[in-house]
């Protein structure tokens, strides 16, 4: 009984803060539907790392000394030590992802460039506001919706904010279907929004299908030579899926690898949503600036689309533009739902789909460039 007051007792107002946090990620996984299998582990793990002298973090066990929790092991092993965890689940993506409509129309490869431009912006402002370069570029990162590659990035420049960055990267690529049509409207008029697309996919061969994901790899070694461990998992994750003669490893990954990593993925970043780091006007600020990095990629998008409008016969839909961010398919859906509600007639998801597709591309590349130019720039 005295130690349960005792655990009572040691709650500091900060954990009470993240248990609310926990409990509203929660919610917003199991009541909005928002991204469940992220959502959940986050919440939860949140409230597990702050309750008074967690056994899930390390801690002093009498005649044993100091052993590590279950999460923190994790977070050694699969996060801190290897960025395995984010490098595996990025196979389970890539296995998901069907390549042909960008390929059958590759001008929405300069949409998912476009659409980065959110990320090196706010780098530059975070820089302004007296963050760390290194911090800088984490956050910056946010804009993608990319929850990987933002753990990946914050964890290998050393961040101390990985716990913030995670959480709203994740929460902002939840959050697509709220966000996204607000950023949208505001820079398009109902009648850009009502611009028909024709949709007559050009015949993408197995071929063609097979050399696209070797082709990437090897290009991205060349460009950004530290991004080929995010862009080689994702390639091979879609290799499995279009070689044809791994079917049902192409399946265990893209359902049982996916959905174990993801949900251990979730809560073992938790172990660095430990209030007394978390709960700062730091993570006020950050929360903020990953608001912005994902408004303004949305924004760079649907600008880039109007600017190639006016050298273009065949008029492009400006919404398809702020699909190149990396959260698919839930950015896609949204320009398709946007398109039908300014005209019924209007069948725009192929268009996303191709755009979203190459965003995810370019994210893990925006990654993999922030990695090579960081280090090259604090010499």
């Amino acid at each position: 009984m005295s130690f349960l007051l005792e655990g009572f007792m040691a709650v500091t107002w900060q954990q009470l803060v993240m248990y609310a946090v926990g409990i509203i990620l929660i919610y917003l996984a199991i009541k909005k539907g928002y991204e469940p299998s992220l959502l959940l582990p986050m919440g939860f793990g949140a409230i597990l790392v702050n309750l008074p002298f967690s056994g899930v973090l390390n801690q002093n066990i009498e005649g044993i000394g100091e052993v590590a929790g279950i999460i923190e092991w994790l977070y050694d092993i699969g996060i801190h030590a290897s960025e395995a965890m984010p490098l595996l689940l990025f196979i389970g993506i890539g296995a998901m992802i069907d390549f042909g409509p960008l390929l059958s129309n590759p001008k929405m490869f300069l949409f998912g460039a476009a659409a980065q431009f959110g990320i090196f912006f706010v780098v530059t402002v975070a820089v302004l506001l007296g963050f760390d370069l290194r911090d800088a570029a984490s956050i910056g990162i946010i804009g993608a919706a990319d929850g990987p590659t933002a753990i990946l990035v914050s964890n290998v420049l050393k961040s101390q904010y990985m716990g913030p960055i995670a959480v709203a990267a994740y929460s902002y690529m939840a959050l697509v279907p709220i966000i996204q049509p607000v950023a949208i409207k505001a820079v398009t008029t109902k009648k850009e929004r009502q611009i028909k697309m024709a949709y007559n996919p050009a015949n993408v061969s197995k071929g063609l299908r097979i050399a696209f994901p070797i082709i990437v790899t090897v290009i991205a070694g060349f460009i950004a030579p530290t991004s080929v461990a995010l862009v080689g998992f994702l390639m091979f994750g879609n290799l499995l899926r279009e070689c044809g003669v791994l079917n049902s490893l192409s399946e265990a990954a893209q359902n049982m690898l996916a959905n174990l990593v993801t949900l251990l993925l979730g809560i073992t970043i938790s172990f660095s949503m430990v209030a007394e780091s978390f709960v700062n006007v730091q993570t006020l600020l950050i929360m903020g600036l990953g608001l912005v990095a994902f408004i303004f990629d949305s924004i760079a998008g649907v600008m880039f689309a109007k600017f190639l409008n006016l050298f273009s016969k065949n008029k492009i839909n400006p919404m398809v533009g702020a699909a190149g961010i990396s959260a698919f398919p839930m950015s896609a859906r949204v320009i398709q739902k946007l398109g039908q509600e300014a005209d019924n007639q209007n069948f725009l998801l192929m268009h996303a789909v191709g755009a979203n597709v190459s965003g995810q591309i370019a994210s893990v590349l925006a990654g993999g460039m922030i990695l090579n130019l960081v280090p090259q720039l604090l010499k």
